[in-house]
């Protein structure tokens, strides 16, 4: 097994020790052990880092395209080469599968290629005009960036907070979670290695309100990157609008799942049941509320339990475990809090519902269904392994329920009527539809959402020009 890594920040390229600094103690949510401990920023550091960061936008933006791919390939080329160790890292300190966390290095590996190619495509275009004049369109780095990255995924997340500033010619300062920090470390290293200039791309942690009130209150950055809860998020844009720094929010979701009767029940559940417990349900996009028509929903509901049953869940490290623990003890607290007010207020509990042993933050997969639209957990993200199962009768019932939660960040259908896909996918209030499937994401799809669940997007070519700004010149 490979060992925990010590932990540090980094800025202008030295690494940041503990030294007389305030720790964060770093735990592996299995085993409950304390496997490192981080060192936390002061004002200090941050106005360091914030200097670095101005210094590193100047050299950066000059960089041609051709140096920007490289980097972003070279770097893809190391991730790949370090994917068992940036992966076991990942397991150790957030808690999710082998098998998730290597394939959240193949996530970065195709988003830094793309956005290799990508360097290439900042098109502006030239307006016509009488002769003797020119107007043009051009595209330009924002400036530099703070990306504040959150825990569910410990090495996507960093690498879509770096990958598109360095794409763009930004520099950025990444404050990755607390609770995984180890494996931002080793994605920013990777970009670092590959070339990077050190003043470009660095990385602080520490006391979260501290880090973002005096980052943004710096005219430094100019764009602020945030992935993480609606009212974080809400937080953190009214910051950003003192100084009206560009923003891209990735907020929470509620994403529900329309059911009809005229779908294969085995064929949606042996889909829908792994994506629900995928990371122990936190995942922003995990299918949580599932609306079912009448005439699938006893199959459908008891299918669901069956699956949920036998799931295997332990230590994310074991061959053949499917869900490994929450990441952190506050998240099986919010379950039982939410699933008992649930119960409590009517719903039936088919399976699940408690934590799974006494060591680790282990949780039952866990199916409510009949739940009471007034029930907490039906109008907050559970961000948990907790399927909720309600039944309806008519398409416009499901499409309200659907869209009642001012929550719009991904939805899923299932019906093999394709008239009736197209209503869904126009009617739906959200930035990303699946029908038929639960495959939302690639390096080339844009990721984000709207209402409550945020504005902008990462990802895509879109992502990249998010970390740009226009710029129109006339010449007479």
């Amino acid at each position: 097994m490979t060992n925990y890594p010590e932990l540090h920040m980094i800025i202008d390229g030295e690494k940041i020790p503990v030294g007389d600094r305030r720790v964060h103690k770093v735990v592996n949510p299995a085993t409950e052990e304390v496997i490192g401990e981080l060192p936390l920023a002061d004002a200090a550091d941050l106005d360091r880092a914030l200097e670095v960061a101005e210094r590193g936008f100047k050299i950066w933006r000059n960089s041609s395209a051709q140096e920007r791919a490289a980097v972003l390939q070279g770097a893809a080329r190391l991730m790949l080469e370090r994917q068992e160790d940036i992966a076991r890292i990942a397991t150790m300190e957030q808690g999710k599968t082998l098998a998730e966390t290597r394939i959240e290095v193949l996530m970065n590996v195709g988003l830094f290629n793309f956005y290799a190619g990508e360097t290439q495509r900042i098109y502006g275009r030239q307006l016509v005009r009488p002769a003797g004049m020119r107007s043009s369109v051009t595209y330009e780095p924002v400036g530099p960036v703070a990306a504040f990255a959150p825990w569910n995924f410990p090495i996507g997340n960093p690498g879509r907070k770096l990958g598109a500033p360095v794409a763009a010619g930004c520099s950025v300062i990444m404050k990755a979670a607390e609770e995984a920090p180890a494996s931002a470390l080793a994605i920013l290293q990777c970009l670092l290695d590959a070339g990077l200039p050190k003043e470009a791309g660095q990385a602080v942690f520490g006391v979260p309100d501290e880090v973002s009130r005096h980052l943004l209150a710096s005219p430094i950055i100019r764009k602020l990157s945030f992935t993480g809860s609606t009212v974080v998020g809400k937080h953190l844009a009214k910051l950003a609008a003192e100084d009206m720094k560009r923003t891209t929010m990735e907020l929470g979701g509620h994403g529900p799942v329309l059911v009809f009767d005229d779908v294969d029940v085995d064929g949606v559940l042996d889909v829908m049941v792994p994506g629900k417990y995928r990371n122990a349900g936190q995942v922003c996009v995990s299918p949580t509320r599932f609306i079912v028509q009448d005439g699938v929903f006893d199959r459908f509901r008891d299918g669901f339990i069956e699956r949920a049953k036998a799931i295997k869940v332990g230590n994310g490290m074991d061959e053949g475990v499917q869900m490994g623990p929450m990441a952190n003890p506050r998240r099986p607290d919010a379950m039982q809090r939410m699933i008992g007010d649930a119960v409590t207020r009517g719903a039936k509990l088919g399976t699940g519902g408690e934590r799974i042993g006494n060591q680790g933050y282990f949780f039952a997969p866990t199916v409510l269904s009949d739940v009471p639209l007034d029930a907490e957990i039906m109008n907050e993200e559970p961000f948990g392994p907790v399927a909720l199962i309600n039944r309806f009768s008519s398409e416009d019932d499901m499409i309200a329920e659907a869209n009642r939660l001012p929550y719009g960040l991904a939805a899923y259908s299932w019906t093999k009527d394709a008239a009736r896909q197209k209503r869904l996918a126009r009617e739906i209030e959200t930035g990303m539809f699946c029908v038929n499937t639960t495959m939302l994401g690639g390096p080339d799809t844009p990721f984000g959402g709207v209402k409550w669940s945020g504005h902008g997007h990462e990802d895509g070519p879109e992502g990249l020009m998010a970390c740009m700004v226009l710029k129109t010149v006339h010449e007479g």
